[in-house]
């Protein structure tokens, strides 16, 4: 809204310019975030949206009178930056609000049913996985149409890559469907999801101002897209939406994300992904959503297994997700949460290392 006003029409310079902006979008969504916290608090509280507990959770993990569906006032923030600091003619740009308000209106539905009709399980696995393919299904059909490039880059290897051709709908559906799926496992301790979140935020911000500069992009033979510049501030709003939510979700918790927030904010990261055509980059920059997601499957598949050969399942893990399985080992909420944001620091530098080894 402002590019258009201040730069297309009224000529300031100043705002064409994405570094400018993205600085000033973080900052309007971590104020935004900052400033509707109180509203939003009390509404959650007084429509007494809380989070429901589920008897086989840790102990340490069942806190009581805590409000959910804080997702809300990440959404808000971030959306209402975009708007003001995104070129509204780019295409990108109006993907990422389809994904925001569709995913984020599954998990809203989700976390109704959770918080008001006091059902812990909120949408059958069927339903919600359901409308994340629609959901998914209609953002690569969209882009499939529109003519854009369905190639498929690796990191490390420049010269490695390949057209998709019709392929590129399902590897789309997949990275955004897995990928929201992933934040929703990893939202299960106070603060562990946001902190990733905002990782994994900073790396594709770095990886969407390349591949909208040719000259940058050229140079580090990173696939060139043309409009994935404005992503960089969608990042960056999304880097200041998460950090004023986290001064709430610290540990011990004001409010909890809920489905709502993880749920969008992953397909959010899965759709940057697969538009900068870093699909494998954000394997490892969100490596700890990976490994979140990969300790159920595993967990789940050496249960069945197992019951199935000696009659008896038998668990790998002592719960799954994994931070559950270190709960149950005895340590505090905290140690886990800061860990795991080291290693998604660590996971982080080693994806912006991707830039240079080609």
């Amino acid at each position: 809204m402002l590019y258009i006003l201040l730069y297309q029409v009224l000529g300031i310079t100043l705002f064409k310019y994405i570094s400018f902006r993205s600085i000033y979008a973080a900052l309007t969504a971590m104020f935004v975030g900052f400033l509707l916290y109180p509203y939003f608090e009390r509404k959650l509280k007084d429509l007494q949206f809380k989070q429901t507990i589920k008897d086989y959770l840790p102990e340490t993990h069942k806190k009581k009178n805590v409000p959910t569906m804080g997702g809300l006032l990440i959404l808000t923030a971030l959306l209402i930056s975009i708007l003001v600091w995104n070129n509204l003619f780019n295409r990108f740009i109006w993907v990422v609000i389809f994904v925001l308000l569709a995913f984020g209106a599954l998990g809203f539905v989700d976390d109704y049913i959770k918080a008001k009709l006091k059902n812990p399980e909120g949408l059958s696995e069927r339903t919600k996985f359901f409308f994340q393919l629609l959901f998914a299904t209609l953002v690569a059909v969209f882009l499939y149409v529109s003519g854009f490039s369905t190639e498929l880059y690796f990191p490390v290897f420049k010269n490695l890559h390949f057209d998709l051709g019709l392929l590129f709908i399902p590897w789309a559906v997949f990275i955004i469907v897995g990928t929201s799926n992933a934040v929703n496992l990893t939202d299960g301790l106070d603060g562990l999801a946001i902190g990733p979140v905002l990782t994994t935020s900073f790396v594709f911000m770095v990886f969407s101002y390349v591949a909208g500069n040719y000259k940058l992009a050229s140079y580090l033979h990173i696939p060139y897209v043309p409009g994935a510049g404005e992503l960089t501030i969608v990042c960056s709003a999304l880097i200041g939406a998460s950090l004023a939510f986290l001064w709430f979700n610290t540990y011990p918790a004001e409010v909890f994300m809920g489905d709502v927030g993880s749920l969008s904010l992953g397909a959010l990261l899965g759709t940057v992904a697969v538009l900068t055509k870093q699909e494998f980059i954000l394997a490892i920059a969100g490596g700890v959503f990976v490994l979140e997601t990969l300790s159920v499957i595993v967990q789940r598949y050496y249960f069945k297994y197992t019951k199935r050969k000696y009659g008896q399942g038998r668990r790998i893990f002592k719960m799954a997700p994994l931070h559950h399985h270190f709960e149950k080992k005895g340590w505090e909420e905290p140690k886990i949460t800061v860990r795991f944001w080291i290693l998604s620091i660590i996971l982080a530098l080693l994806a912006l290392s991707m830039l240079k080894i080609r």
